[in-house]
């Protein structure tokens, strides 16, 4: 790398295999926290802004929803890859294999969601009448998603670009990333679906050339980054047998938690179809709930993406300690902040569960989801770190199972047979048992890695 190179990312990389633990993950934490947040916040306006063009639109925009996720979900699981392979090259100093393979998951990402994209494009009417769209629906679902499926590619940017900045350690570029990219998003929205001035009203195709804007521009803005800035890829075609083995690893922990990723609303849908028995006003209030949860748990999440990178650089630098305190280190605090936010929850409750409802049936149900599902907040992290350190360790395999486990044989299971047992009360402390169990296997399976020796090799041994 070269000497500007070096100096320029000093400033946004943190020392991932020196500094102290918890004081890194802090640093690493906090500015995906203001990125999600702004994320969440002009997605939210996206939605706002197509909700006012009728009932129509957002039910075709909505329609889109599984097949978008779908694309996300594979998108989101090659930069689980991507982050895992070159976070370990980097902790080992091998920087010229890691910018190999940071070029080489761009290649590939744009690829396969290219290729994906395309056959969605191809089957458009049949795999929407598949999902139950009316024959109306269709001319409003083909505005907004043939547009999404051209802007589909430049997902790379925030998606991959991110993950190899992540990393590095630097998680200040990929908060700024998604922050400008929502703002692109959240000020071009009324332009186009509204118009202003001489740029007419598109309705619908506005929601979607609005998004492929703020795609591009988060593309654009990750590759003169990861460029010219901090090196990190190439500007050049790599040969082939760089390319291929590059490939074969990030797909070897990326395909897994692709599917991993894509399990979730599965659960989210057997879930929802349980609690659809009670009425509508139970399916209001628990959407309502998963809304809230979204938000509770936002700086779990944001710890999903910075506890990987630090976890594989000291892995691969056979830093084993460092690996079991970041870990133990992570879990404690998500304990602690969960039992803050629940706290906190259950005091605001009335208010809340008034605010989102008219109905009193509706704000009872969300007082008493509030009441109980939030207390098991913490567990779930701890089931989510755990699942994003064993991709750390390039054992996506554990994490898969680990996943199917807690969705299809704790968390569902258990729900459905509380809600048989004690209706819908029971129901929520049924969800809750299952995060209790699945947080005492995920918590003392990864224990095991560290029970007798912190040495790579134990780890590899597994």
């Amino acid at each position: 790398m070269t000497k500007e190179s070096n100096s320029a990312p000093s400033k946004r990389r943190a020392n991932l295999l020196e500094a102290p633990v918890a004081d890194t993950l802090k640093q690493m934490t906090i500015p995906m926290i203001y990125g999600m947040v702004l994320l969440m916040t002009f997605n939210l306006v996206d939605t706002f802004f197509v909700g006012l063009l009728g009932t129509q639109p957002l039910a075709a925009i909505s329609f889109t929803f599984p097949v978008t996720f779908t694309v996300l979900s594979l998108t989101i699981g090659l930069g689980i890859g991507t982050s895992a392979v070159i976070a370990k090259l980097l902790g080992k100093k091998d920087q010229c294999t890691a910018k190999d393979s940071a070029t080489a998951a761009m290649y590939l990402a744009a690829i396969i969601v290219a290729s994906l994209s395309f056959v969605g494009y191809l089957f458009t009417d049949e795999l929407f009448t598949l999902l139950g769209a009316q024959a109306s629906l269709l001319p409003l679902i083909h505005d907004y998603i043939d547009i999404w499926y051209i802007g589909s590619v430049c997902l790379i940017g925030p998606m991959i670009g991110n993950a190899i900045l992540r990393a590095s350690g630097d998680t200040k570029t990929p908060s700024l990333v998604m922050g400008s990219a929502g703002l692109v998003n959240a000020i071009l929205d009324p332009i186009f679906i509204f118009g202003l001035g001489p740029i007419p009203a598109i309705g619908i195709k506005g929601a979607a050339i609005a998004t492929l804007v703020s795609w591009i521009f988060g593309l654009a803005f990750v590759l003169n980054i990861l460029t010219r800035k901090l090196d990190l890829i190439h500007t050049h075609i790599i040969p082939f047998h760089k390319l291929l083995p590059a490939c074969k690893s990030i797909l070897k922990i990326g395909l897994p938690a692709a599917g991993a990723n894509m399990l979730t609303p599965i659960a989210a849908a057997i879930m929802t179809a349980i609690v659809a028995t009670y009425g509508e006003s139970a399916v209001a209030a628990f959407g309502v709930g998963s809304r809230i949860e979204s938000i509770a748990c936002l700086v779990v999440l944001a710890m999903s993406m910075t506890l990987p990178p630090f976890i594989s650089q000291n892995f691969g630098a056979g830093h084993m300690h460092r690996v079991e305190e970041a870990y133990k280190v992570s879990v404690k605090f998500v304990m602690l902040w969960q039992l803050v936010i629940f706290v906190i929850l259950v005091g605001l409750a009335p208010w809340i569960a008034s605010a989102f409802a008219k109905e009193q049936a509706v704000e009872d149900i969300i007082k008493l989801f509030i009441w109980i599902l939030p207390l098991g907040y913490g567990l779930q992290g701890i089931i989510i770190l755990t699942n994003s350190s064993f991709n750390a360790l390039h054992k996506p395999m554990i994490a898969l199972w680990l996943s199917i486990v807690r969705l299809f044989v704790c968390y569902v299971p258990l729900a459905y047979l509380g809600s048989y047992l004690y209706g819908l009360q029971g129901f929520f402390i049924g969800a809750l048992l299952g995060n209790v169990l699945m947080a005492t296997i995920s918590y003392r399976l990864f224990s095991k890695q560290f029970t007798s020796t912190s040495s790579v090799s134990q780890v590899e041994s597994i």
